[in-house]
């Protein structure tokens, strides 16, 4: 019963990635799924506090903070080429998206969309861009690798 979801994801992005197959050799845009911050969608909470004193009962409401979108480099390989985006709000990452990421061939697609959602889980779980590669994707694992830190760099995150 354990399985099954991983059976059944599997066979969707196998899928999707015979289907997505080139039929002219040209790059093409990867799609990847896997999680909502592969997906691209975010949530924002508003916080509500009261104080009290003596004379009279205040409500304020704190705004949350701001959210910061930072991109790394392009890192281009034989395969491809990818660039990181991040989201960061109160020095966490929060989201990894993509602003480029392209295969040349379809097994390259194949292998980005299982191996994408991996790496991305692995960074938000780190918060770093120290994590473990995904066996059978090193190109792809070093390409966002580099991007990743680049991008935490720029943002000045202390991973």
């Amino acid at each position: 019963m354990r399985r099954a979801p991983f059976v059944i994801t599997g066979t969707v992005l196998g899928t999707a990635a015979v289907l997505a197959v080139p039929s002219q050799g040209k790059p093409q845009q990867v799609a990847v799924a896997g999680n909502a911050a592969a997906a691209g969608t975010s949530t924002t909470a508003t916080k509500s506090t009261k104080t009290a004193s003596t004379n009279s009962a205040t409500t304020t409401t704190a705004k949350p903070a701001a959210a910061t979108t930072v991109t790394g480099s392009v890192v281009s390989n034989q395969y491809g080429q990818l660039q990181v985006k991040l989201t960061i709000k109160n020095g966490k990452i929060t989201h990894v998206g993509f602003t480029t990421f392209t295969a040349n061939d379809g097994h390259s697609v194949q292998i980005d969309q299982s191996s994408v959602p991996i790496l991305i889980n692995e960074t938000i779980a780190a918060q770093s861009a120290h994590i473990q590669g995904v066996s059978g994707a090193t190109y792809t694992t070093t390409a966002y690798e580099q991007s990743l830190q680049a991008a935490i760099d720029k943002a000045a995150l202390h991973a």
